[in-house]
């Protein structure tokens, strides 16, 4: 029987012509008889509506019927332009593609015809939906004013052609897409562009594998590149749709150049980073230079655009998800910056060469540095305990059933000592829980230590005051300590080993229930919505 791929899309003119091209492209791979249908999705279905948009992860109710279709299986697949996608996709979605972009620029459409005098003038009207564009606009033009334009492509032209205004700013790539774009358009070479603007992207459900496999052809790798770093940059921004925030990278020379700014709403202030890096390094990128416009006021400015005054203020050693900040009571401010970096070790293929009867990870580094070094297939585990559930569940996705797990990796010990093994090999950090060994040697059970990764601090200054700092290992308190006084602040811990550390410097000290990031901003939120 032939494959049907059943493609959700929107039903405006754009959001048709997007789909269309997917399934031509799907139609044309070489060697796959597959046929498309285009199935419109407008309707909000069942959703609850009663959930804020925030904590359904969706920024549209139009992308979060096409998420709604997707979770039913009334479509395969769901197509998007993917500067309207969040940053976080809804569990159980993935990004299946992105094709090739067709580029990023914003243009200005004049109403009159080969009439730009407008912009040499003091006084102008200039129509925008975007918070973006508005801010860019009036940074370069300050005395020009600024009306909402809301609709489709189609419906924001007719809206231009019926108006008093100088002129309204487009995506170039849509107007073109839809065959409106007119000779007499203005490039804004100036203005930064969405992140991920001028890109499709297509989304699937995370377990569906033949589909994922078929939309692997389409994915244009360049594209993919850098729309990531722009929307890591956004995501670590957590700008979202309330933040003017513009962001383009780009492969030159075998190199990333990235532009990124966040401004005020009034466009008054700006704050831009630009940055060149090889391809190999391009990773985290948008979050370094994120937290680079971070640290230089753009939390500040962040805070001023979204009219709330923090009472409390938090400092992250590690930098957090949208989808983790968001759990933050609504009054408490924070900051975030990595404390600490790791480095993955380059490991000799004959550590698995053959198989190893008992093998011990206790964080998802180690699993990560495994899989940076070798393929699932030839990681021939006959036993594996680990310490955390995360890293379970990434151990059994990546490379097997796990044995046992536990909360810490002192009650692993205990629990090793209880089966009365004779030895086991432990792919660890260069800063270890010595715990761990100590207990087991104690027992006279035999470690095989493998340094799989190494721990690099990250030291940074900071002259803020916080009420509270979080801490995820013993290790980002030593690297905060280095270059800042814990003052009066409360030392909030992820675990045990992490809090005996903190001791050491802290006077206050509080410790989550679970080892994991959420648990420790809901101790966070706890504390002081006493």
């Amino acid at each position: 029987m032939q494959k049907i791929i059943k493609i959700g899309t929107r039903s405006s003119k754009l959001a048709l012509w997007q789909a269309n091209l997917v399934a031509k492209n799907i139609q044309e791979i070489e060697g796959l008889e597959i046929k498309t249908e285009i199935v419109k999705i407008d309707s909000l279905g069942d959703i609850d509506l009663e959930k804020p948009l925030h904590q359904l992860g969706i920024t549209g109710v139009f992308t979060k019927s096409l998420d709604t279709a997707l979770l039913k299986g009334d479509i395969d697949i769901a197509v998007h332009s993917m500067k309207d996608v969040p940053t976080v996709l809804p569990e159980k979605i993935v990004q299946a593609a992105v094709l090739k972009r067709a580029g990023s620029l914003d243009v200005l459409i004049p109403k009159e015809e080969n009439n730009e005098e407008f912009l040499y003038q003091k006084e102008a009207i200039i129509a925008t939906g975007s918070l973006r564009r508005k801010a860019q606009w009036l940074h370069q033009y300050p005395s020009h004013t600024i009306v909402n334009l809301r609709g489709n492509v189609n419906t924001r032209m007719q809206k231009l052609h019926d108006s008093n205004w100088n002129g309204a700013i487009f995506a170039q790539a849509g107007l073109h897409r839809v065959k409106l774009l007119p000779k007499n358009h203005i490039k804004l070479n100036w203005m930064i562009p969405a992140p991920a603007q001028g890109v499709v992207m297509i989304t699937a459900l995370e377990g569906d594998e033949e589909t994922l496999k078929i939309c692997k052809h389409l994915n244009h790798t360049e594209t993919q590149v850098c729309s990531h770093i722009e929307r890591q940059f956004l995501n670590t921004l957590e700008g979202g749709c309330t933040a003017p925030i513009g962001a383009l990278a780009y492969i030159k020379d075998m190199k990333i150049v990235f532009k990124g700014a966040l401004f005020s709403l009034d466009g008054k202030k700006k704050i831009e980073v630009d940055k060149t890096c090889y391809m190999v390094d391009h990773k985290e990128l948008g979050k370094q230079c994120a937290e680079d416009i971070l640290s230089r006021g753009g939390t500040r400015l962040i805070a001023e655009i979204s009219g709330k005054e923090p009472t409390v203020n938090m400092l992250s050693t590690k930098q957090l998800a949208l989808s983790q900040t968001d759990l933050f009571s609504d009054e408490i401010g924070f900051k975030m910056s990595d404390f600490i970096a790791v480095k993955f070790n380059r490991l000799k293929p004959s550590i698995v060469k053959n198989t190893i009867k008992n093998v011990v990870i206790t964080s998802k580094n180690g699993v990560e540095a495994l899989l940076q070094n070798f393929s699932p297939i030839e990681l021939n585990f006959e036993n594996i305990y680990c310490v955390g559930r995360r890293t379970k569940r990434l151990i059994e996705k990546k490379i097997g059933k796990v044995t046992h797990v536990e909360n810490s990796a002192q009650e692993l010990a205990k629990f090793i000592v209880k089966m009365k093994l004779n030895e086991v090999t432990y792919f660890c950090g260069s800063m270890k829980r010595d715990e761990f060994s100590t207990i087991l040697n104690e027992n006279d059970i035999a470690v095989n230590e493998i340094e799989a990764y190494r721990t690099v601090l990250n030291e940074r200054k900071f002259d803020d005051k916080f009420d509270g700092v979080l801490f995820y290992s013993p290790s980002g308190v030593i690297s905060f300590i280095n270059e800042n006084q814990p003052n009066d602040a409360i030392a909030f811990c992820i675990g045990q080993t992490t809090a005996n550390e903190a001791k050491k410097h802290f006077e206050k000290i509080e410790i989550a229930t679970m080892p994991t990031i959420e648990s420790v901003i809901k101790l966070v939120n706890q504390y002081y919505n006493k």
